[in-house]
């Protein structure tokens, strides 16, 4: 260990003993562990929201598409049984997705239906499986609606409800939309109003004659064994089955918008968070400056001993080196505790001032989730360390200038 490893030390413990500067270097120390751990905790929890949401999203839209570039598909058996055979894709099922309007005698909504084979779609999907009241199982003349869909309409599990869809039908009375009268035998609740307030879902050989598709269908949806490789998988799956012919949608494309979003406030947080680090290195200068100040004499004897202001400097710098990494350490071990225990944590405060931060009836997401990344400690303790190194330089200078001849004549 270096002599100036070792003078640091000796004026670290010995500021504890004056008053103010121990004051402001305790500050300075307390002001970096509290910004550490708080870039790591909302970090997290930013993750765990996202995360969340994602998988949400996800579970609704499946992971991918298939279609055909000229419209609808008609050889839809053939084709999905040859995506299946794919060893990464886990499920498949065929689907239709239209316009339509429902009307009940409360009121009518425009909105998204789905035609779907309730087996298959439940393999790619989770919404069939959210079921709030009634059941999933579909006949000819049955209609799942969401929970927002429901309230807006005041349709229940057994009501009647009518939907006229774009297409048009001639008969006696002249041309008009074509509709058909469905039950309500179950709502579901996704979480997502996207879904819960704007979709429905009927049996796919009902939209089939709803909207003239013969034995066609709107394309065929994936769920595949790593959604992180959704891209590579279906672009494999066009591939085998002709690119010049059929095109594929993966969910990165599909909520493209979205996924940026969510990349875009983390960092926007993150940049924001990272002040109060740089307020707490900037707290560092003031403290190193004042212990340059009070530490003047000492630092004449030792020149007076021989040593030069190149080691001089690596004295302060050390010292100031060794606040900084004390304060990271011990902000990025209670960052991780923190985000570890958000929810506990949170659970406790909501009971002791008696209300919750995120209640069901108005959030999607009514807890806390945390999730911690290696990517973001490595990043929070990086950028941390380059701010303190920074911090330290000036007054680590400032005190390898001081002339010996002045600080004499003072004394």
């Amino acid at each position: 260990m270096s002599i100036e490893f070792d003078i640091s030390n000796q004026y670290l413990r010995s500021n504890r003993k004056k008053g103010f500067i121990s004051f402001i270097s305790g500050v300075s120390m307390v002001g970096l562990i509290l910004g550490v751990m708080t870039l790591i905790t909302v970090l997290s929890v930013m993750n765990g929201f996202h995360k969340e949401l994602r998988d949400r999203v996800l579970s609704a839209i499946s992971h991918s598409y298939i279609s055909e570039h000229s419209g609808p598909l008609s050889d839809w058996q053939e084709l999905q049984v040859k995506i299946n055979q794919h060893p990464e894709v886990i499920s498949s099922s065929p689907y239709i997705e239209k316009y339509a309007l429902l009307n009940t005698t409360k009121g009518a909504q425009g909105i998204s239906v789905r035609g779907i084979i309730p087996q298959l779609e439940k393999q790619t999907s989770i919404l069939l499986d959210k079921i709030k009241f009634g059941s999933s199982q579909l006949t000819k003349s049955d209609i799942l609606i969401g929970s927002g869909l429901s309230n807006q309409l005041g349709a229940q599990v057994g009501d009647k409800i009518t939907l006229l869809t774009p297409e048009l039908s001639s008969n006696i009375m002249g041309i008009q939309p074509r509709f058909k009268r469905f039950t309500v035998v179950g709502i579901f609740d996704a979480g997502i109003n996207e879904y819960d307030n704007n979709l429905a879902f009927i049996q796919l050989s009902q939209a089939q004659i709803l909207y003239s598709m013969k034995d066609q269908v709107s394309g065929i949806r994936l769920k595949v064994a790593d959604l992180f490789q959704a891209k590579r998988i279906t672009q494999e799956v066009t591939d085998k089955l002709g690119s010049d012919q059929y095109y594929g949608i993966d969910w990165t494309r599909q909520k493209a918008n979205f996924i940026k979003a969510l990349e875009l406030e983390k960092q926007m947080i993150g940049v924001i968070l990272s002040l109060i680090v740089a307020v707490a290195a900037f707290n560092i200068v003031s403290m190193m400056v004042m212990v340059v100040t009070d530490k003047t004499a000492d630092i004449a004897i030792l020149r007076t001993l021989g040593m030069t202001p190149k080691r001089i400097v690596k004295v302060f710098f050390y010292q100031g080196l060794t606040i900084g990494i004390i304060g990271i350490t011990v902000g990025i071990i209670l960052g991780i505790l923190l985000s570890l225990n958000i929810e506990t944590i949170v659970s406790g405060i909501e009971m002791i001032l008696g209300f919750e931060f995120f209640p069901k009836e108005v959030f999607y997401i009514n807890r806390f989730p945390s999730e911690i990344h290696l990517n973001d400690i490595i990043n929070v303790a990086f950028g941390s360390f380059v701010l303190v190194i920074l911090a330290s330089i000036y007054p680590a200078k400032r005190a390898g200038k001081i002339t010996i001849a002045k600080v004499l004549n003072h004394e």
